[in-house]
């Protein structure tokens, strides 16, 4: 329904939907700045950079377009709406996820996948079909990582209703934070990405052996291939807080 809606103005969705790239080009535009003035960045250059701006974007940028609804379910709660969805023979989840589904939030995909392409034909990658299937298990890992973030936000929101604040800076500013190579980051702010909120294998940690630049965090070399169990275990870990926080919305009692 909503994406019929969106393309009954054919127009304007292409005009939106080029907005939304453009809007998210103004990221890769600030590090373009900044090489500008440097030609590597924490031991980066411009073209390794823009791989991990092109991975972390496409990754954020499909998870947002399944799961960006859910930073929407804290106002439902609060005035009461979700009980409608909670009678309808349709997974809350599912209703949740498709609210308001935004098709024009291909932009920021399209646009992440443009800077990716760019730096695969600057990057000198000695490409064996290890790293070849590397690449695509890391955007799929990284998407589902992702997800299951907007997922654990939207499940914190059952009990805290006007928090996704909280849920963004999780998610676009994880994304923000592995647009960059992590070098420039102090180590326990990799560590927490690593072993806390596991945004390093998004893109950090996979991409240290595609580019062949050091362990952030001097890990074994298998560690690189992890991201697919990672997000498999993120995903589950978000499933049980979902069905927690489900079950313990109460309505408004109006």
């Amino acid at each position: 329904m909503w994406t019929r809606s969106a393309l009954a103005y054919r127009l304007s969705f292409v005009m939106m939907t080029f907005g939304n790239g453009a809007l998210t080009a103004l990221d890769f535009a600030a590090v373009a700045i900044i090489f500008g003035h440097t030609t590597r960045l924490g031991g980066f250059s411009l073209a390794q950079t823009a791989f991990l701006y092109g991975t972390s974007g496409m990754a954020i940028g499909l998870a947002d377009l399944l799961l960006g609804s859910m930073d929407g379910l804290g106002q439902r709660v609060r005035d009461g709406t979700l009980d409608a969805m909670l009678v309808r023979p349709v997974p809350v989840f599912v209703q949740v996820a498709a609210d308001r589904f935004a098709l024009r939030r291909l932009g920021r995909v399209s646009q992440a996948a443009l800077v990716l392409a760019w730096s695969l034909s600057r990057l000198d990658v000695a490409w064996t079909p290890g790293t070849v299937l590397l690449l695509p298990v890391m955007l799929v890992s990284g998407a589902a990582i992702f997800s299951a973030v907007f997922t654990l936000g939207a499940a914190f929101q059952f009990r805290f209703g006007d928090a996704s604040e909280v849920q963004n800076s999780f998610t676009y500013g994880g994304n923000a934070l592995t647009q960059y190579p992590p070098t420039v980051f102090a180590k326990e702010l990799v560590r927490g990405a690593t072993f806390v909120v596991p945004l390093a294998f998004v893109n950090w940690l996979p991409a240290t052996l595609i580019l062949g630049t050091p362990q952030p965090l001097g890990l074994p070399r298998w560690v690189d291939w992890v991201s697919p169990l990672v997000a498999a275990a993120v995903c589950a870990a978000a499933a049980v807080a979902w069905q927690a926080g489900l079950r313990s919305y109460r309505s408004t009692g109006s």
